[in-house]
């Protein structure tokens, strides 16, 4: 199964904004590239304040110590709010920043695709629309595999027939030739009911080892434990057709922050690193890493 953080060890990779509740880093996804760390990472402000007002994009040489290469905010693609985006490089060499938008004055969420030949210009790239969502569903926080013939995406999916329970989520699965055009394939996993993540899943990072898929996700019981979900494991295999099957959630207990209310949520891995956003003493979160211990 994959790593899960351990805690200990651990070093802060980005502070939030200010101290407190609703102020966060984290959200990240990272890469290997050329023996550097490519880090992407959202920030945001308390509702009122500003929400979720960046992506950034860094650079490291030792996975601890970031360089920020390029950025963009909320206001460059008229979204009330920006969370975790998705760093990829294609087989080409293109770099490409999948940037999850909420829509204003809605519940509605949409992805954005910015496309470069180098990191450091993803900040003026034009933006394409590519998981546009509908008057049903909102889409963010894409998760992104390729297999060498076609592009696998994961996505976290909210119903909004109603505002008040438009916070459940789940995961649905999609893939593309060229990963621009996609095409849904079904749900990859659900919440369970009873259980720690109840009210819903988003995956975090997946990995795949011969045809098997194991993955982390983020989940929680309730509406009220909304932005401080835990981080538990998932396994799934790939299927004769080329695509991944639906997940199965391992029975372990999810790992989260010592602080309450406990957030531990989008992790995401490097070899031999983990990133992931945790809940402070004071309530804010904070981008760490550690290193996996073999």
């Amino acid at each position: 199964m994959p790593a899960l953080p351990r805690l200990t060890g651990s070093d802060v990779v980005v502070a939030p904004p200010a101290g407190g509740p609703g102020n966060w880093a984290g959200g990240p996804s990272a890469i290997m590239f050329d023996s550097s760390v490519f880090l992407a990472y959202r920030l945001r402000r308390p509702i009122g304040s500003g929400r979720g007002y960046a992506n950034v994009v860094a650079r490291s040489s030792d996975g601890v110590h970031f360089t920020t290469v390029a950025e963009v905010t909320r206001e460059r693609f008229g979204g009330a709010s920006l969370e975790r985006p998705a760093l990829v490089v294609t087989p080409e060499g293109r770099w490409r920043l999948y940037v999850s938008v909420a829509t204003p004055g809605t519940k509605h969420w949409r992805v954005d695709l910015l496309e470069a030949d180098e990191p450091g210009k993803l900040g003026d790239a034009p933006a394409l629309t590519v998981l546009p969502g509908s008057a049903e569903i909102g889409v963010k926080d894409p998760v992104l595999h390729f297999d060498g013939l076609r592009w696998h995406l994961w996505a976290s999916v909210h119903p909004l027939e109603t505002p008040e329970h438009a916070d459940r989520m789940s995961t649905w699965y999609a893939t593309s030739p060229d990963g621009v055009d996609w095409a849904w394939q079904g749900v990859a996993l659900a919440p369970r009911p009873g259980h720690w993540d109840a009210r819903g899943v988003r995956l975090s990072a997946v990995s795949v080892h011969e045809g098997t898929l194991t993955a982390t996700y983020d989940g929680r019981a309730t509406a009220e434990e909304n932005w401080e979900e835990r981080t538990g494991t998932a396994t799934g295999a790939l299927g004769p057709d080329g695509l991944f099957g639906p997940l199965t959630a391992a029975p372990a207990a999810p790992c989260g922050s010592p602080h309450p209310p406990h957030g531990l949520r989008y992790l995401t891995t490097v070899p031999g690193r983990l990133y992931y956003e945790v809940t402070r003493p004071d309530g804010a979160h904070e981008l760490r890493t550690e290193p996996v211990l073999s």
